[in-house]
């Protein structure tokens, strides 16, 4: 399988883990979105700890995005950034509406649904298994909004102005589907 950062510049991994999700293991039924009709969906972004970060990271970025949706852009679920280096995770509900859940400074990035939040996987019938791939990225900056993103931007956007600064990234890719 490739992944959507395969063809970006190389860069050193560290250590993700989770409570709520494993690498190549399918989502459990909170982290679907509320609206996908699976029992038991909570919109509820998962746990998320790491380690192992160069020691230069100046903050993080989190994403989860779908490169499997029936889009030709894929679909981007989660984005939060200007996670401060001193932390190491992300509680259960971090992804709840609004920041309060995060780290202080940190902030949503709206999501493909223009939500400033976490919105779960939900793949439409009929269109296969779907990878979601979560990434931290650790930066060499300490916050993205001197590279022009704020809370208004895209994923994307905060995907192309961060990639240079970019120094380490951890994924973890559960599924759903089909």
């Amino acid at each position: 399988m490739t992944g959507p950062y395969d063809t970006l510049p190389a860069v050193p991994d560290f250590a993700v883990t989770s409570a709520d999700v494993t690498d190549g293991a399918p989502f459990s039924p909170a982290q679907f979105a509320a609206m996908s009709g699976v029992a038991g969906a909570e919109d509820r972004s998962p746990q998320l700890s790491w380690s192992g970060f160069p020691p230069a990271t100046r903050s993080f970025v989190v994403t989860m995005y779908d490169p499997d949706a029936p889009t030709p852009s894929g679909f981007w679920h989660w984005a939060v950034a200007d996670i401060p280096a001193d932390a190491t995770s992300l509680d259960a509900g971090a992804g709840a509406l609004g920041d309060g859940g995060l780290p202080d400074g940190a902030f949503h990035i709206a999501n493909d649904v223009r939500a400033t939040a976490y919105v779960g996987a939900a793949p439409p019938p009929g269109t296969g298994k779907h990878h979601y791939h979560i990434a931290i990225n650790a930066l060499d900056v300490p916050s993205v909004r001197a590279l022009g993103v704020t809370p208004e931007s895209t994923p994307a956007a905060l995907g192309f102005l961060t990639v240079g600064h970019t120094i380490a990234r951890a994924v973890l890719v559960p599924w759903a589907g089909e």
